[in-house]
């Protein structure tokens, strides 16, 4: 039985996005709606305190903000953007295209087809968080999108330099500078200068998602991002500075992001909560990390791998740091998690960064339901049939027949009864009921 050494004073499940949250959201998308770029410059304003004529970056403003980062900056964007690019073609690669004889000429198949048009957006208003660029156009280009579009928040009252630049090296189509529900709400539904896309992807704050949730089925989307979440399943393999520092690691992103630490170690349990304390007095974003630890962090003492197990997949975490001394035993078993990370030498931030797989991934418990962002998501998969033979035509359409009628369809079932009269040379009346032919039709089932 699970025993809970340090529990969160809040929950994030009980931060139900306010009345207020959801008004502001639908008066900027309304008002975007209506007056287009107009309406984007007045809220760019209000919210990012920044003016232009064009939110959209053009070549020479483009070049300048690669230029102005180091020679060391850019090739280790460059490293990180190939890690991304070559994880994502692997996974294309997994996706074959179909193509079966289901029965004797019947063939029936499926393709994979790119979205037409996506935009992604990138976070930086607090932090610019240009690696969100990478998992998002990157791999949108490796799927064959053919148009990607970034939007990115102002940092510092000017275009977010690093971001910028990973946006254009990712292959982004047009780039603006643009943050919150007004950015959001500019690339799904247009305005006079910016073409509306058929997919929003990318993480942001609450107005953010809440502008996501709003637009869905309007346009699709990736997932709905709630705040950053980590648990570490750890045991005596491993020491508390290390669990300590990968707990802080990820609730430095927010004062709302939750890191559990499961274990069977009550010793473990002990240390790690020490080293949280003593990190926390020299982690330069401690006021964030004491807050989301204090308010969301919690120690669960677990009485074995089993029950660890259990409480793993009951907190469906977006990241599952896994160090015990059998870390397969999780990896087979476990099934409720966004991206797992296996063993003490990787960690939650080589995902985040550079290692190259996509770090915008489910929150909330939605990993009981979901992956998180992949090149699988840019493509429709689009199923077609077939049917190349005659007889194949009136066999299936017998039995369509008499299924469409046992649904009250007659105008369905008129559909295969004129293949049966055509292809099977059976005389049909309208609307009637094709009844089996045993010497053309396969056996009934009994």
């Amino acid at each position: 039985m699970a025993r809970v050494l340090k529990k969160a004073r809040l929950n994030t499940k009980d931060e139900s996005v306010g009345v207020e949250l959801r008004s502001t959201v639908s008066q900027i998308l309304l008002d975007v709606e209506k007056r287009g770029d107009d309406a984007v410059r007045d809220w760019s304003i209000k919210f990012d305190r920044f003016e232009r004529q064009s939110y959209r970056l053009e070549g020479a403003e483009i070049r300048r903000c690669i230029e102005s980062l180091t020679p060391r900056a850019v090739a280790d964007i460059e490293f990180a953007q190939e890690q991304v690019a070559n994880f994502a073609r692997a996974q294309r690669a997994t996706m074959s295209e179909l193509r079966v004889e289901t029965l004797p000429g019947v063939i029936l198949g499926h393709k994979h087809i790119p979205i037409g048009n996506v935009g992604c957006y990138v976070p930086g208003g607090k932090y610019p968080l240009l690696a969100s660029a990478h998992m998002s156009v990157l791999t949108a280009k490796v799927a064959g999108c053919d148009r990607v579009i970034t939007c990115a928040p102002p940092y510092l009252g000017e275009p977010a330099r690093a971001i910028v630049a990973a946006q254009a090296m990712a292959g982004a189509d047009e780039i603006y500078v643009m943050g919150g529900v007004q950015g959001i709400a500019a690339m799904a539904i247009g305005t006079q200068t910016i073409q509306p896309v058929d997919m929003l992807v990318g993480p942001g704050n609450a107005y953010v998602a809440e502008a996501k949730r709003q637009l869905f089925g309007r346009v699709g989307i990736d997932l709905f991002a709630g705040p950053t979440e980590t648990l570490v399943i750890a045991d005596d393999s491993v020491d508390g500075e290390l669990c300590a520092t990968d707990l802080l690691g990820q609730a430095e992103h927010g004062p709302n992001s939750p890191a559990v630490l499961l274990t069977t170690s009550e010793k473990l349990a002990a240390d790690t909560a020490r080293e949280i304390e003593r990190l926390l007095e020299i982690l330069p974003t401690a006021a964030i990390a004491r807050r989301a630890w204090e308010d969301y962090g919690e120690i669960i003492l677990c009485a074995d791998n089993e029950d660890m197990l259990a409480e793993a997949d009951r907190i469906a975490s977006e990241h599952v740091q896994i160090m015990t001394a059998d870390n397969d035993f999780f990896v087979q078993r476990m099934q409720n998690y966004g991206a797992m990370f296996i063993g003490p030498r990787t960690n939650v931030a080589f995902g985040d960064k550079v290692i190259g797989t996509n770090h915008t991934l489910p929150t909330n418990r939605a990993a009981r339901y979901t992956g998180g962002l992949w090149v699988g998501k840019f493509l429709k998969t689009c199923t077609f049939q077939e049917v190349v033979t005659d007889q194949a035509s009136a066999m299936v359409g017998a039995y369509a027949s008499r299924l469409c009628h046992l649904e009250g369809f007659v105008g369905h079932a008129e559909q295969a009864n004129i293949r049966v009269r055509r292809y099977g040379r059976r005389n049909i009346p309208y609307g009637g009921i094709v009844e089996p032919d045993p010497a053309s039709a396969p056996a009934e089932p009994e």
